[in-house]
């Protein structure tokens, strides 16, 4: 049984095309299974159908939307997946529907290992329904790079080394490291995105402000920073604070203190930017998430 599947709903009629499905699954060597979590298998779906339904295998699984958009439901959760943007599936929810899904690219990948689990929370993609998740475009390019590799040493371990780069590569992006979109970032723009890591994103750095810290002028700094990172140097920044302020939430901090620890002293604005990013407000994402305002599950 492949780990993930997109059967049409409705059935279709003899000889119609359901899509291009391609996917691999890794068996990992002995050193990358000791260090307790890596890439079970990851594929590429091109959907050719409006509406599907999506089975998987019990594995935490990321789902990517490379092109086009999909409108992702499982009973009472519904939301939307654009360009570039992810949902991660928990390891219990074996069944979703995709609508909207006609001339959609979707890419894929599932972990394992008995630390999985820690890996994820660093992630910020643990959960106990299917939810939008954080995605840099250097994430997508590190999963495409994923599933082309893992496609062309399937059921081996032969790519086990590099699989494992890649995987600590979408953790290091995603906590803000300095990960570009090819492959390390120029001297300039590294000094920026360190900057903004180093104060934990409490400040709210103008675009003169990074363009300093850069030392280019602002209208170089912009298209270096976009052309390097996949997004403007706000965005980028938007994004960093939105996650911290998901990890903030789920440590037991409540929305005003959250705010203020990302620099946003007005409750009511940094809830419009939380829903704006994730999707939903700060009290219905702890309560989707599976957490209560205490931390505890």
């Amino acid at each position: 049984m492949s780990v993930i599947t997109f059967t049409p709903d409705p059935p279709l009629a003899d000889g119609a095309d359901a899509g291009i499905f391609v996917q691999g699954v890794h068996t990992p060597v002995q050193l990358i299974e000791d260090s307790g979590v890596w890439i079970h298998s990851a594929g590429s779906a091109m959907l050719e159908q409006p509406a599907y339904i999506l089975e998987k295998e019990t594995y935490w699984t990321w789902l990517i939307v490379e092109t086009g958009r999909v409108t992702l439901e499982h009973k009472e959760s519904k939301f939307e997946l654009r360009k570039g943007e992810c949902a991660v599936l928990p390891l219990r929810v074996s069944s979703c529907r995709l609508h909207h899904a006609k001339d959609a690219r979707i890419l894929w990948l599932t972990i394992d290992g008995p630390l999985a689990t820690n890996f994820l929370g660093e992630m910020n993609s643990l959960t106990t329904a299917p939810a939008k998740q954080g995605f840099l475009p250097s994430q997508v390019i590190l999963t495409q790079q994923i599933v082309q590799v893992l496609v062309r040493h399937a059921g081996t371990g032969d790519a086990s080394f590099q699989l494992g780069q890649l995987l600590w590569g979408l953790l290091a992006a995603h906590s803000g490291q300095s990960v570009a979109m090819s492959a390390t970032l120029s001297h300039e723009i590294a000094r920026v995105v360190d900057a903004l890591r180093r104060s934990e994103y409490r400040e709210s750095f103008s675009l003169a402000d990074m363009a300093a810290i850069s030392r280019m002028p602002i209208e170089t700094f912009r298209k270096r920073f976009s052309a390097e990172l996949g997004l403007p140097p706000l965005s980028y920044l938007q994004f960093l604070k939105m996650e911290r302020a998901k990890l903030l939430l789920r440590s037991g901090l409540n929305v005003r203190q959250t705010g203020i620890e990302i620099g946003m002293h007005d409750p009511y604005h940094f809830s419009k930017q939380f829903k704006q990013v994730v999707g939903m407000a700060p009290t219905a994402y702890l309560k989707h998430v599976g957490f209560q305002t205490n931390g505890k599950e």
